[in-house]
């Protein structure tokens, strides 16, 4: 009988461990973007100035179409919320990663992940945020946020993500 008892309360548990909710799936995948403050978000205390602040009220990344480094539309309204952002913490350096899905060589993934980070870095810069506060990495092919030969993963893959550094 206890035994049963046991098992029960640790399949609750299981089940307990295993719910989430939208504000924390934003965050996990870096969607951000809501506007709102964090701690309405359910979210918890996010420390003002930091990535989970960037990625909680304003996005990390912008996502580009195949073999482009051009900031599609939607991606430019990102950028210029970080750069607001930026500004509100003049303290904050940032590193844009530049990346690009598994197609390609190698050398050329790296190449347009440097123009697709460029890209980013060169609006920062053009809506107000200091050249020096902003470098560049690529990671290419090397760093995918979704795994899969499909054009979903491969859409997820196409980014550029601006991390607090």
């Amino acid at each position: 009988m206890n035994m049963k008892i046991l098992g029960a309360l640790g399949a609750l548990a299981l089940l307990a461990a295993c719910s989430s909710d939208e504000a924390t799936n934003a965050a996990a995948t870096g969607a951000g973007g809501s506007g709102g403050l964090a701690g309405s978000a359910g979210l918890g205390a996010v420390r003002p100035g930091s990535q989970e602040d960037l990625v909680a009220n304003v996005g990390d990344r912008v996502f580009f179409d195949t073999d482009s480094s051009q900031v599609r539309g939607d991606g430019r309204g990102t950028l210029e919320r970080q750069a607001a952002w930026l500004a509100r913490y003049p303290q904050v350096a940032v590193l844009v990663e530049g990346h690009a899905d598994e197609r390609g060589t190698r050398e050329y993934n790296l190449a347009l992940g440097q123009r697709r980070a460029n890209s980013a870095r060169d609006l920062l810069v053009a809506n107000g945020v200091s050249g020096q506060r902003v470098q560049t990495i690529s990671y290419g092919k090397d760093r995918p946020a979704a795994l899969g030969s499909d054009e979903a993963s491969w859409a997820q893959n196409r980014r550029a993500v601006t991390v607090v550094r």
